[in-house]
Order: C-alpha cells, then sequence, then structure tokens
C-alpha cells in the first residue's frame, strides 16, 4: 500500500478514535470519519496484548493486504483506523478478509456497483 495512503501521526489516529464512528467484531474495530481528501488514508493498530513482535507484524500485514485488495472498491474521502483485536489471531487470512468486507460493509464503504 502506498505510504501517502497510510495514516501515520498520533494526532491523525487520535481524531478518527475521537471524531470517528466506530463499528465493531469480535475480531477487529474499524473507526472512520471524513478526512476531506479525494482519497482514503487506513491506519493499523495492533496491541501488545495481540502477542509477540512477530505475531503483531503479521497481523497488520494480513490488514494492510486485505485492504489493499478492498480498496479499489470503498469510497474514497476517508481517514480509516483499523484496531485488531486478540482473537484475530486464529483466524486464517480468508477469514480476516471477509470480516473486515463485512465491516467495511457496515461503515457503508463498499460502492455499489
Amino acid at each position: 500500500m502506498k505510504s501517502a495512503l497510510r495514516l501515520r501521526r498520533s494526532t491523525d489516529f487520535d481524531h478518527v478514535r475521537k471524531q470517528g464512528k466506530p463499528y465493531r467484531h469480535s475480531s477487529m474495530l474499524l473507526s472512520r470519519v471524513k478526512n476531506d481528501l479525494p482519497y482514503n488514508r487506513y491506519g493499523f493498530v495492533t496491541s501488545k496484548k495481540i502477542g509477540n513482535a512477530v505475531t503483531r507484524n503479521l497481523t497488520k500485514r494480513h490488514l494492510r493486504e486485505a485492504t489493499y485488495h478492498l480498496h479499489p472498491r470503498l469510497h474514497q474521502g476517508y481517514d480509516i483506523v483499523l484496531i485488531a483485536r486478540p482473537s484475530i489471531v486464529e483466524q486464517p487470512f480468508a477469514q480476516v478478509q471477509r470480516i473486515l468486507e463485512k465491516l467495511y460493509q457496515q461503515a457503508r464503504l463498499i460502492r455499489d456497483e
């Protein structure tokens, strides 16, 4: 995923967490807020509750990859933060994709085609 599409500053993460609308699943939480840009920016959070560094990085890679595949189908102009929960560790990548697609649908971010 291009670096321009990534949230990096903690102030951006804080803004999305405080102002954004949350959508919950037992394995992750999605928060979104309008950003007044012509593209989406994404942030991924994995806490130490997830596991060691290897597990956290693998989880982030799965979330980034699933988001990368869904990005062309999404409405643009949002900052989106995905927060992984410990139950995501047991999920295979295909299940992570399905969960993420379900959350994006709940958030009404997937375009009708």
